[in-house]
């Protein structure tokens, strides 16, 4: 069973929501979910809602197809993060200058699945 949740314009740039992705990419998708409450960084929150929307997303689609459903067997298997748009504001400064603030946006997306669907590479 794999299954799918994504969150877009997120508001933090892509470079910092790596580093928390890249902290649990490839491990449980509950004891992932569990290690996130703890990381200091903002969108290790985000992230951790997503993880927790895609397990949902999983037993939904376990119990539409009629199948057994063990949320401790999902694994994560891609996570990703893009860029999103760029909102571009001004900064007035010293002597009619301006500053250009960028005000950067991303995309996250995460699969979870068994392990059992991994083998089988669907």
């Amino acid at each position: 069973m794999e299954a799918k949740a994504q969150t877009r314009y997120l508001r933090v740039t892509a470079q910092k929501a790596r580093r928390v992705v890249n902290l649990v990419r490839g491990q449980n998708a509950v004891e992932a979910a569990a290690s996130l409450k703890f990381q200091p960084q903002a969108v290790a929150v985000d992230v951790r809602k997503l993880i927790e929307s895609a397990i949902a997303n999983a037993r939904v689609k376990a119990e539409q197809a009629g199948e057994r459903f063990d949320e401790t067997e999902l694994v994560i298997t891609q996570i990703m993060v893009d860029e999103g748009p760029t909102m571009k504001r001004i900064q007035p400064r010293a002597q009619g200058r301006a500053n250009q603030i960028l005000k950067r946006s991303c995309h996250i997306t995460v699969t979870v699945a068994t392990p059992v669907a991994v083998k089988e590479g669907v």
